[in-house]
This record gives C-alpha cells, sequence and structure tokens, in this order.
C-alpha cells in the first residue's frame, strides 16, 4: 500500500511553519521562515499580511523539495494558525486594507474597557462566547479596522470586504479565493461567534457594527476546504483540516479525554484542558473554548493565556541583547549557584489570564549591586513557570485537578525550564517525542477527513513520551519561590 504523507501548515506569530508527517505521525522534513514584526506605537503589534502568506507558501515549497517526495505523494494539507489575529481585505482583489493586527495588540483597550462598563453585555459576551471582553480577540480590531481606515466601513457594508483570521486569509490565497471559511475553533476566538447555538452571533454583530457579509463560512475542524490552486504546488492538492494553534496542540498531545491538560509554549503560553461536550464556564477569568469540532459535535475546554513565553526570551535576546541565541539561556540558567531573587514580570503588551490587565506593562524587580546576565536572563526563564502557576491556580479554583501536564512548542527543549515548571507547580511534566505537537494536531485532523482513521481516539496510540521531569523542590523553597513572584506582580499591577 502507498506510503500517505500530510502537509501541516503552522503559521504563527513569529514565523511560518510547514512540515511533513507520514500516516503514523512520524516527521519527515520541516521549513520555517521568520517575519518581521511591526510595532507602529506603545502596545501596538502588527504584521505584513503579504509577508505571512509569501513565508508560508516558501516554506511549503521549501519542504515538499527538503523531503524529496512528489507533489502527488502529499494526500492532504491540515492548517493551524495564531488565532486572534486580524485581517480585512477587498473581497474582489484579495488586497488587505491595512496590516494584520495580532494578537498581542492593545490598541483597542479603552474601547473594550468602556464595554466593560456594561454589565449586561458583560455576561452577554461570557454567556455566548465563552470569553471576557479584551483587546485580546478579533471582535474589536475589526470594528477599530473599519471605522479607522479610509473607506473601510463603507465597503464593509456594500458587502464588498472580508474578515478573517489567518487561517481564513490564508486559504482564500491557497485556494485563489475560491474557499472563504473558518473553522469552529477560529470563530470561537473572534468573540462573535455563539459558542453554544454554534453561529455567528446578530446582537455580537450589533455590539461591533461589524456587517454579516464579512464574515467566513464556518466548518468543522476537519473538513472538505477545497483544493489548492495548481500554480502553488503544480497541482492541487486537498485542504482537510483547519484548526487554532492551541486547539491543534490539544490534539497533537492525544488529550482527547475529559481533565487531560496540555501547555504550549511558544511566543505565548497556553494552558487548556478538554472539559468534554458540555461548556464549562469559569469564575477565575479562564476562558471557555472550542477544543473541536467534528462532524458537527463540540468538545470544549477551558484555557488561560500568557501573552508573552518564547517573545520574553525573544526580547532578552534582540531588546536588550542579553544572550546571542536563545539555546545559551538553558546553560546561564544552569550555572546560577544560588537562589535566585529577582523577578521579571513581562507585561510588555499587558498581561493576560487570569489577570486581564491590558495596561500592565513590565518590570525587573530585585535588582541589587551583584545582579547581572545571568540573574536576568534566568528571571525570564522562571516567568514563564511563574505565569503558568498563575493559571493552575485559577484551574483549580474552577475546580480542575490533575497530576500532569503534557508541554509543547519551542521553549520546551530547555530542560532547566522543565524542571523548574515541575519544581514551581509540584506536578509532573511530560515532554512528548515528537515537540512539533501543533502541526502534528493538523495533520493528524487531516488524515481523519481523509479517513485515515476512524476517529480521533484512534490517533492517541501514536503519541509516546520522551521525558519526564518531576518537582525536586522542597514544599517551603516553592512557597517562597512563588511569593516572591507574587511581590513582583503586585508592583506590575498596581
Amino acid at each position: 500500500m502507498k506510503t500517505s504523507y500530510l502537509l501541516a501548515i503552522d503559521q504563527g506569530t513569529t514565523s511560518s511553519r510547514a512540515i511533513i508527517f507520514n500516516a503514523a505521525g512520524d516527521l519527515i522534513a520541516s521549513a520555517s521562515e521568520e517575519f518581521e514584526q511591526i510595532f507602529p506605537d506603545d502596545g501596538w503589534v502588527e504584521h505584513q499580511p503579504e509577508a505571512i502568506w509569501q513565508t508560508t507558501l516558501a516554506t511549503c515549497q521549501k519542504v515538499i523539495e527538503k523531503s524529496a517526495l512528489q507533489v502527488e505523494d502529499i494526500l492532504a494539507i491540515g492548517i493551524t494558525n495564531q488565532r486572534e489575529t486580524t485581517l480585512v481585505w477587498d473581497k474582489a482583489t484579495g488586497e488587505p486594507i491595512y496590516n494584520a493586527i495580532v494578537w498581542q495588540d492593545r490598541r483597542t483597550a479603552e474601547r473594550c474597557k468602556n464595554l466593560k462598563k456594561n454589565s449586561d453585555i458583560v455576561e452577554q459576551v461570557k454567556a455566548k462566547t465563552g470569553l471576557l471582553i479584551d483587546p485580546y480577540f478579533s471582535a474589536s480590531k475589526v470594528e477599530w479596522l473599519l471605522d479607522n481606515v479610509d473607506g473601510a466601513r463603507e465597503k464593509a457594508e456594500a458587502g464588498q470586504l472580508c474578515f478573517g483570521t489567518v487561517d481564513t486569509f490564508l486559504l482564500w490565497h491557497l485556494t485563489k479565493g475560491k474557499t472563504f471559511a473558518t473553522d469552529a475553533t477560529n470563530a470561537s476566538r473572534t468573540m462573535l461567534f455563539n459558542i453554544i447555538d454554534n453561529c455567528w452571533d446578530d446582537e455580537l454583530l450589533a455590539i461591533f457594527n461589524i456587517p454579516k457579509t464579512m464574515l467566513p463560512e464556518v466548518k468543522n475542524s476537519a473538513d472538505d476546504f477545497g483544493v489548492t490552486a495548481t500554480e502553488h504546488f503544480g497541482q492541487p492538492i486537498a485542504i482537510s483540516a483547519m484548526i487554532g494553534d492551541q486547539q491543534a496542540a490539544l490534539v497533537g498531545q492525544a488529550c482527547f479525554d475529559k481533565g487531560m491538560m496540555k501547555s504550549t509554549y511558544g511566543t505565548g503560553c497556553f494552558v487548556m484542558v478538554n472539559t468534554g461536550k458540555q461548556a464549562q464556564y469559569s469564575q477565575h477569568k479562564m476562558l471557555t473554548t472550542i477544543a473541536y469540532r467534528l462532524a458537527g459535535e463540540i468538545t470544549y475546554a477551558l484555557e488561560g493565556s500568557i501573552f508573552m513565553a518564547g517573545a520574553t526570551m525573544q526580547w532578552i535576546r534582540d531588546g536588550i541583547k542579553l544572550i546571542d541565541n536563545v539555546e545559551q539561556s538553558q546553560a546561564i540558567a544552569e550555572s546560577m549557584t544560588a537562589e535566585n531573587h529577582v523577578y521579571l514580570v513581562p507585561a510588555f503588551t499587558g498581561l493576560g489570564a487570569p489577570h486581564w490587565q491590558p495596561d500592565a506593562r513590565g518590570a525587573i524587580v530585585g535588582l541589587t549591586r551583584d545582579s547581572g546576565i545571568t540573574e536576568i536572563v534566568t528571571a525570564a526563564l522562571a516567568s514563564v513557570a511563574y505565569q503558568t502557576r498563575d493559571l493552575l491556580g485559577a484551574l483549580q479554583q474552577d475546580g480542575i485537578d490533575t497530576t500532569q501536564l503534557r508541554v509543547d512548542g519551542g521553549m520546551v527543549m530547555n530542560d532547566w525550564l522543565l524542571q523548574f515548571l515541575a519544581d514551581i507547580l509540584n506536578l509532573v511534566i511530560e515532554r512528548p517525542k515528537v515537540t512539533e505537537t501543533t502541526a502534528l494536531g493538523a495533520a493528524l485532523l487531516a488524515s481523519l477527513q481523509q479517513g485515515l482513521f476512524e476517529n480521533v481516539e484512534q490517533a492517541a496510540k501514536y503519541w509516546q513520551v520522551e521525558s519526564k521531569y518531576s518537582s525536586q523542590m522542597s514544599a517551603e523553597s516553592r512557597a517562597r519561590h512563588y511569593q516572591g513572584w507574587l511581590a513582583a506582580l503586585d508592583k506590575v499591577l498596581d
């Protein structure tokens, strides 16, 4: 029988990646390209839409070449993407009306602050979307574009504009405009989609004054999304899955049972726990979201989002130039001979869950004359673990109890970080054999759509643990470390 291969597109915040897997989930080849981060103003973050598209296309073409496969060997494409990032483009020409406004962007903080003064709207948004009103999500970004780009609102009301998250934008270009669609997971992050009724919500659209004609069709996470235009790869390839990056990681980590939890450490950090077929609402500022939708049936999740994880280390490297490459950070942290009393709170674009403080800004606390590069770099790494502890505490208060956490993303190759994470969380940390779980999740769903699996549970047998980390820290030391973090955090929240 001929071997089937899947091409996963993993379009992220700082780079675009393309990975080819075989049907058993083994990584065959990968390619990636970074692209520019644009910061036009305080708290503003943008990407050039053309850079998103061209780096995606180039990495797909490059990975096929690297794999030495023929295009006809690729059974299907699965797309996973940075969520909430917002694009609006002309329906006739495909030309964006403005740069992509990135999920980290805080320009609509004042608008969201005013909306939160209306308790009825706050409750309506939470009940319908599972989200908190925040600039993080797409709705206020779309509204800003319509109100601030010349002629945009008139064109939108005339049915001439399309809104999409990155998955929709890529699908549009891959199919040359033949498919205008998203999946339920990406739709659930816009603050415009009713996750209970499973549809775009007219009342939410009215709040943000967004014409419904701008919105894409919402499909299952594994579905028929059309085929690529012949010009891209020489012949058409079926597009059989689309899913937001954190939900894709949940699938790639085989967290299919209620209560299973994963945490992804990429640009940000995202903890997600499967809550089954019923939406569970948090009382501690975690988000209720769609984990995946298959054959019309929704599986829900609770999620906590941290804006700065790998992006903090990128700032350490590029912003203040304390290291030449991120890989150096492990050896630097391991060289610490005493307990670190320096804390870095990376609120560069505000704080996400469970604080939701868009106006907070970063700080380094506890510096002395003895402090240097070692202490600051170690504090940057440690901040990832402390923020995860904040999320875990909120989930525990919501009744979520777990003894283990599956981790993935670019940062999890840092053994010091995973050991410190196990110490601070007092959980068993599991790193899988395949750490590209976001791309793997998209590939598995494409496999499902193509009939290689009968259900997602069949894919779980391919998940394998590579390393486990258990706490080696005393309860007293753990409490002391975390209390120092909370004291630093208070200074930023104040």
